[in-house]
Order: C-alpha cells, then sequence, then structure tokens
C-alpha cells in the first residue's frame, strides 16, 4: 500500500520511461547553431555577387533578400523539427497497454484488468508490470506509454495532484476524477470495491473475546496491550502520532518496530497484541486476524481505482466494459486471500486472477 510516496516512489531518472514529448536540448542546439551545408544563403548570395558588379544591381539584389536567410532559418529549423518529432515518436500500439506498480497487490490488479478487458473484447493486451511507484506511473499515462493501470485514490489526490489531504471517500473521489480529467485527460473509473489504507490488527481470538470490532472499543484495552509498528508508522504525521490523540490511545511500554513481515509473526506469537499493518495485507486473513474498524475516519481513503487514458478508452471503447464489470467486485477479503496466495503460497498472478475471475462470475 502506498499513502505518503517513500523512497521507492521517488521519481526515478526520466530515461527510465523517456518521454516522447520533448526534444532533447542537444539536437535542438545543433540544428539551430550548426551552418548550413547544402546550397544555402551564403553560397546563392556568392553567385548572385559574382553575376553583378554594378552597386545599383548590389543593392537591389540586397534589398529584395534581406528578409530571406530568417525566413530559410526557420523553414529549416521547421522541417528538421518535424523529421526530428517523427522519428523519436514511438510507434503506437494496436493494443492497450496495462501497467502497475512494484508490488504484489499491483500486479495482480493489473493482471486482474489486462484478464477482464481480454474477455471483454478480441484485443490482447500488453503487460508493463513493476513500474517504479506513481509518479513513473503517471509519466508513462501522460507519454501514452501505458494506458491505464490502478492507483489508489489518497495517493492520487496528495502526491500526484498535490492537494491537501481529505478524509471524505466521495469528496476525495470527485476530486480526484474531476482534476485527472482536466488535467491529463485521463478517466477514472468506478471504484474496485476496496480500500488499501493503513489498519489497525489485533488477534482474531482477542477480538472476540472481547467483543472488539473498531478502534474506539479497543482504546480501554490499549495500557495493557504491546503494540508493534512499522519504521515509517510510528513518526509520520499520519500514523501513530495522530491516530494515539484521536482514539486517546496509550500502550504498556514503547512500540516495538520491526519490518511489516515480522509484525505479523510477532502478533501471531503473542509477542505484541496490536500491530499497525496495511489492510489487504495477506497475512492478516491467513492468521485469522481481525482488522479494527476506523469509526473516527482518522486515516484518509485509499480506495482502488483504474485510471484509463481518455485516447485509449475512445480507440478501444471495449475497455469500458470492463472497467463496468469490475466495479464493486472485489472486497479487501478478495484483495488479502489474492495477496497471500501469490506471496505466501507462491503462485503466479495470472492463475490466481483467472480463479478470482471464475469465482466471481466475470
Amino acid at each position: 500500500m502506498e499513502k505518503q510516496l517513500t523512497s521507492s516512489d521517488r521519481i526515478l531518472p526520466m530515461a527510465v520511461i523517456p518521454s516522447t514529448d520533448v526534444i532533447p536540448r542537444s539536437i535542438a542546439t545543433r540544428n539551430l547553431d550548426e551552418p548550413e551545408r547544402t546550397s544555402g544563403r551564403h553560397s546563392l548570395h556568392a553567385r548572385h555577387s559574382e553575376e553583378r558588379s554594378d552597386e545599383e544591381s548590389q543593392r537591389k539584389y540586397a534589398s529584395n533578400t534581406s528578409h530571406k536567410p530568417i525566413t530559410a532559418i526557420f523553414a529549416t529549423i521547421t522541417v528538421t523539427l518535424c523529421a526530428i518529432l517523427t522519428a523519436c515518436a514511438p510507434p503506437r500500439p494496436n493494443h492497450p497497454v496495462i501497467g502497475a506498480k512494484n508490488f504484489t497487490e499491483q500486479v495482480v490488479l493489473g493482471e486482474l484488468l489486462a484478464q477482464e478487458i481480454e474477455a471483454k473484447s478480441n484485443l490482447q493486451v500488453e503487460r508493463r508490470f513493476y513500474l517504479a511507484g506513481s509518479y513513473i506511473c503517471q509519466q508513462a499515462m501522460v507519454a501514452g506509454r501505458i494506458d491505464g493501470y490502478v492507483e489508489y485514490t489518497g495517493t492520487a489526490l496528495t502526491a500526484i495532484l498535490k492537494q491537501p489531504l481529505d478524509r471524505d471517500p466521495q469528496r476525495v473521489l470527485d476530486t480526484v476524477r474531476r482534476l485527472y480529467a482536466s488535467r491529463y485527460n485521463i478517466t477514472v473509473a468506478p471504484p474496485l470495491g476496496f480500500e488499501n489504507t493503513f489498519a489497525m490488527v489485533i488477534r482474531g481470538d482477542d477480538a472476540r473475546r472481547l467483543h472488539l470490532a473498531a478502534f474506539s472499543q479497543a482504546a480501554p484495552y490499549t495500557p495493557q496491550w504491546r503494540l508493534g509498528v512499522g519504521y515509517e508508522f510510528e513518526q509520520r504525521p499520519d500514523g501513530l502520532p495522530g491516530l494515539s490523540a484521536t482514539y486517546g490511545l496509550k500502550f504498556a511500554g514503547s512500540p516495538r518496530t520491526m519490518d511489516l513481515g515480522l509484525l505479523y509473526r510477532a502478533l501471531n506469537a503473542g509477542q505484541v497484541d496490536m500491530i499497525a499493518g496495511n489492510s489487504t495485507d495477506g497475512p492478516i486473513q491467513a492468521f485469522g486476524l481481525t482488522v479494527l474498524q476506523d469509526d473516527k475516519h482518522y486515516f484518509p481513503p485509499y480506495q482502488a481505482v483504474p485510471l484509463v487514458r481518455e485516447e485509449a478508452l475512445r480507440r478501444w471503447p471495449q475497455i469500458q466494459t470492463a472497467l463496468d464489470a469490475l466495479a464493486g467486485r472485489i472486497t479487501a477479503d478478495d484483495m488479502r486471500t489474492m495477496n497471500q496466495a501469490v506471496d505466501g503460497q507462491h503462485r503466479d498472478p495470472a492463475e490466481v486472477v483467472r480463479e478470482f475471475r471464475k469465482k466471481k462470475g466475470l
């Protein structure tokens, strides 16, 4: 899950995904500065000067041709730039290209989009997965290198659109949809049905024994509980400090900080009593854990939504049919199951997605 972008989401050098809309500065400068080497203005002027020796003829010639070098230069530049743009522009593929970021859930969702498009049309979809984060995916969309991928509304709002944080899910979705359309000609499809946000997780046995379903219900018990968190969550403003203030949480001692994968093992082994994970992590289901409801809506919304270039939808309207079929069809439990199948059982994402689509009747 990705909420505030981390180091893996930094913009990589543009060579990773080069823009086809930018002419290399070195090429443009060379074309402007280099003298013309064929039958240009210098050689033409020399020939005319030799043929007309009297001053009047030379003045008339100069008067008639004084504006022509500029015109010729601009004409040459125009032709050269057109040739460069034609040579540099990538050939537009005759099939849709679906991208995905570089973690399991994204690959699963990218494969789901691709398979659903193929099932609803006679199109062959190209997969370009494991792109290094939201910025790279956005650059690829704008440059036309990919036609769609799945993003999270909170990430789109703050990281791409640079808008202030908002905790109202519908308002965030409306803002993201409006700004992507006006700024980038990108359509934000209906949400897939789940969020991937921060999650406070406890053992299933404890939840049943104490009848706990929400943060507010758990708050009276936290002074006796040991908390486990990832390295970032303890310090970030939308992490533990704000959460504790919102719900009045106090814990037994300082939080234990460790890698995310170790957090689930520590919780399952009884070394900690609550952890801060991600709402669609596979181990939640595998270990029979319980995600507490954020009943005061502290965490911002991170609904999973497909993003598709408007040009691609015009070119292949069958994509819209696939997007409509997927709207609201994936629950958080569904996503956890698929993530666990890939990460925990080491299954192929394409196989996992085919199984899911069959189960859902897609």
